[in-house]
C-alpha cells in the first residue's frame, strides 16, 4: 500500500510537469485556460489539508505536553528539542555557505541588476519595512509573537508561533489541575486529535490528485526555461539543500540513532511529496504527523511535542536558503564577502529563520530584512523572484524533512526504540 502510493504520487508528479509545460497559460478547455482548472485541483487539496492544521497543532501539544506530567520532564524535552533545532539549521546554514563561497554565483553578474527591480519585491521590501528592519525589532517582532493578546485572533490569521507556546502552556497545567477535570479536557483533546487524523488520513487519498494540481500549475505558469537567467545561483541552493539533506542528516541520523536513513526517507515520502507539492510545512503537517507515528513510529508523546513546534522553528531548508540568496545578491552589488560579513549573514539568517510562517515563499520578507541590514538595495530580491517559487518547493521539502530527523533524533536520545527503521533490510519495508 505505501509503495502503491509512492508509485501514484511520483506518477502523478511527472504528469503534472509535462501537461503543464505542454498547456503553459495558452492551452483552454472549454474556453477556460487549463491553468485554472490545475489551480483548482491544487487549491482545493490545500484548503483540505489546512482546515486541520490548528486544531490538530493544539490537540497535539497540549495532549503531548500534557502527558509529560511534571516540570522537570517538559523542561527537559524542551531543551533538547531546541538545542537539536537550532544545530541543525546552524548546520544548513554552514553547507550553504560552503557552497555560495565556493560557486560564487554572483560574481561577473552584475549585468543582472538592471533586471532586479519587480513590483513584487517592492511589496516584500515594504512588508519588510513595516516589522523592522533591525536586529532588536526582529526580536520584539518574534517576542509578539510568542505572546499575542488574542489567541483567536492569532489562530484565524495561521500565526503558529502564538498559537504553540499557548498550547504548550494549556498542556503544561492541565497536568496541574484535580485528576477528574484534567481527565476529561485530556480526553477531550485526544478526540480532537483522531478526529483530525482520520480526516487527514481521507484527503491523503486525494494526494496524487491534489500534488498534480498544484506541480502542473507552477510549471505551467514559471515554465522551465526561467531557470536559465539564474542557474548557477539555482544550481547553489539546490547543491546545497541535497548535501545537507542527502548526506548531513543521514550521517545524523546513522550515527546519533542508529536508525537507517533510506528507510526514514522511504517511510516519510508521502510528507516529502505533499510538502513539495504545496510548499507549506504548515500545510503538510497533518501528513508528516500521521506519516512520523504510524510510518516511522515514534511515540505520540515525542511526535505531538516536537513536530508541530519544528513547523514554526527548525526551518533548516529556509536558513540555508536565506543565508544563499542574500550573499548572492550582495555579491551581484559588489559587496565583498568578508569573513566579518558572511558570519553577519549567517547569524541573522538562523535569526530570521526562526518563526517563519510556514506558508509559500514566507521566508522572503527575511532576506530583505538581511539585504537592507547589509545595505544592498531591496529591489535586488527581483534577481531570484523566477525561480522562487520552484526553489520554495525544493526547501518546504527539507524543511519537513529536517524537522522528522530531529523528531527521530529526539525520540532516540529518550530511550525509545524505533523498530520501523532499523537497519535491518527485513524492517525497511513495513
Amino acid at each position: 500500500m505505501k509503495n502503491n502510493l509512492f508509485i501514484k504520487v511520483f506518477l502523478s508528479m511527472f504528469i503534472a510537469v509535462a501537461a503543464g509545460y505542454w498547456s503553459g497559460t495558452d492551452k483552454t478547455l472549454f474556453n477556460v485556460p487549463l491553468v485554472q482548472y490545475y489551480q483548482l485541483i491544487g487549491q482545493l487539496f490545500l484548503n483540505a489539508l489546512s482546515l486541520v492544521v490548528i486544531p490538530l497543532v493544539c490537540a497535539s501539544i497540549i495532549t503531548g505536553t500534557a502527558r509529560m506530567g511534571n516540570e522537570e520532564s517538559f523542561g527537559k524535552l524542551g531543551a533538547k528539542t531546541f538545542g537539536f533545532y537550532l544545530s541543525t539549521s546552524f548546520l544548513a546554514i554552514l553547507v550553504g555557505v560552503f557552497f555560495t563561497l565556493l560557486i560564487s554565483p554572483g560574481s561577473s553578474q552584475e549585468h543582472l541588476m538592471q533586471f532586479a527591480a519587480t513590483t513584487e519585491s517592492d511589496k516584500l521590501a515594504a512588508m519588510a519595512a513595516q516589522s523592522g528592519s533591525g536586529t532588536f525589532e526582529k526580536i520584539s517582532l518574534i517576542l509578539n509573537k510568542l505572546i499575542p493578546s488574542n489567541i483567536f485572533a492569532v489562530a484565524s490569521q495561521g500565526q503558529m508561533l502564538g498559537l504553540i507556546l499557548f498550547s504548550l502552556v494549556f498542556g503544561f497545567f492541565t497536568s496541574k489541575i484535580d485528576p477528574q477535570p484534567a481527565k476529561i479536557i485530556l480526553d477531550f483533546w485526544q478526540g480532537i486529535f483522531q478526529i483530525m487524523m482520520k480526516i487527514t488520513r481521507l484527503v491523503m487519498k486525494a494526494l496524487p490528485i491534489g500534488v498534480f494540481g498544484l506541480v502542473a500549475k507552477v510549471v505551467a505558469t514559471t515554465g522551465l526555461e526561467s531557470i536559465s537567467s539564474v542557474a548557477l545561483y539555482s544550481a547553489t541552493i539546490l547543491l546545497g539543500l541535497l548535501t545537507y539533506s542527502l548526506i548531513v542528516l543521514p550521517l545524523l541520523l546513522y550515527f546519533l540513532s542508529g536508525v537507517n536513513p533510506l528507510a526514514h526517507i522511504r517511510a516519510m515520502a508521502p510528507a516529502l511529496f505533499t510538502a513539495f507539492s504545496t510548499s507549506s510545512s504548515a500545510a503538510t503537517l497533518p501528513v508528516t504527523i500521521d506519516c512520523i507515528e504510524k510510518r516511522v513510529g515514534i511515540s505520540n508523546r515525542i511526535c505531538s511535542f516536537t513536530i508541530p513546534l519544528g513547523t514554526s522553528i527548525n526551518v533548516s531548508g529556509s536558513a540555508l536558503f536565506q543565508c544563499v540568496a542574500s550573499l548572492y545578491i550582495a555579491q551581484v552589488y559588489g559587496v565583498e564577502l568578508t569573513w566579518m560579513t558572511v558570519s553577519f549573514v549567517a547569524c541573522l539568517a538562523l535569526l530570521t529563520s526562526i518563526g517563519v510562517a510556514g506558508i509559500p515563499s514566507a521566508c522572503l520578507i527575511s532576506v530583505v530584512v538581511i539585504l537592507n541590514t547589509l545595505g544592498v538595495p531591496p529591489e535586488g530580491l527581483g534577481l531570484i523572484l523566477a525561480v522562487e517559487r520552484l526553489l520554495d518547493m525544493c526547501r518546504t521539502v527539507v524543511n519537513v524533512f529536517g524537522n522528522t530527523c530531529c523528531a527521530v533524533l529526539l525520540a532516540r536520545s529518550e530511550g525509545e526504540k524505533i523498530l520501523n527503521l532499523s537497519p535491518q533490510p527485513s524492517a525497511e519495508t513495513g
